[in-house]
């Protein structure tokens, strides 16, 4: 399930790119097929250990080119492991809700990127995502730990992004049927996997993901500018004069 558009992202094959709070790899997985050298980074090192073993499956399977490097790292976002300007690309998936500093998030993030780079920024979007925080303190900061610490509007992340350098460009919302799941989850309880409702959404979702058939694309397309459940900025680092 991805929710960057790797056409607006204008991914090119050699690229260097950062994918920050990649998880059990998604994104770092789908740009790594498209010929772009990776860097997955997160905090959670079981998850990192798991992403190499699976980038290490996928060669195996020859799924990736021979050609590219993919590395797993765990990292803070606020204290990147990188030289200034490493990345031509970064992708930042659902992170910067997380974190309580996320204007020094963004400027690491500034620092790394390459002049002329792009990087595109994921978050919960605003309406999907107040509607969880009603539903269920249990969804976000402080009763979850780790959980979200803020609810971004967009011109919020706009004018963020710009002040630590950023010139935010093109924007989406992607995962309009996923909303309803995460408001079922936190209206029986976020643990209560065994809700019948609950389990049926998810076989939903698990049928459309694997499937993608045409009705539920065109309704999630239809759906996403107001129920969108990610918000996507794509925003540049504009090239030294």
């Amino acid at each position: 399930m991805l929710t960057v558009d790797y056409d607006i992202f204008e991914l090119r094959p050699g690229m260097r790119v950062l994918d920050l709070g990649a998880g059990f790899g998604r994104h770092a997985f789908e740009t790594a097929r498209r010929g772009a050298t990776v860097v997955a980074a997160d905090l959670a090192l079981d998850e990192m250990r798991a992403t190499k073993n699976t980038f290490a499956a996928m060669f195996l399977a020859g799924e990736l080119p021979d050609d590219i490097a993919t590395t797993t790292v765990q990292a803070d976002g606020l204290r990147l492991p990188f030289a200034d300007a490493s990345f031509e690309r970064i992708i930042a998936s659902e992170v910067l809700e997380h974190v309580p500093d996320d204007l020094g998030v963004m400027a690491e993030l500034f620092r790394v990127l390459a002049p002329g780079g792009r990087m595109a920024a994921t978050v919960p979007s605003a309406l999907p995502e107040q509607i969880c925080w009603w539903l269920n303190d249990a969804y976000h900061a402080p009763k979850s730990e780790g959980g979200h610490v803020r609810i971004y509007g967009e011109p919020e992340l706009r004018t963020k992004l710009a002040s630590v350098g950023f010139v935010p460009g093109r924007s989406h919302r992607a995962h309009a049927l996923h909303s309803p799941y995460w408001w079922l989850k936190c209206a029986v309880g976020l643990q209560n996997t065994d809700n019948p409702l609950v389990k049926a959404y998810l076989k939903f979702l698990t049928w459309d993901i694997t499937d993608a058939p045409t009705l539920t694309r065109t309704a999630d397309r239809v759906l996403n500018p107001i129920l969108g459940k990610s918000l996507v900025i794509y925003a540049d680092r504009t090239p030294a004069r």
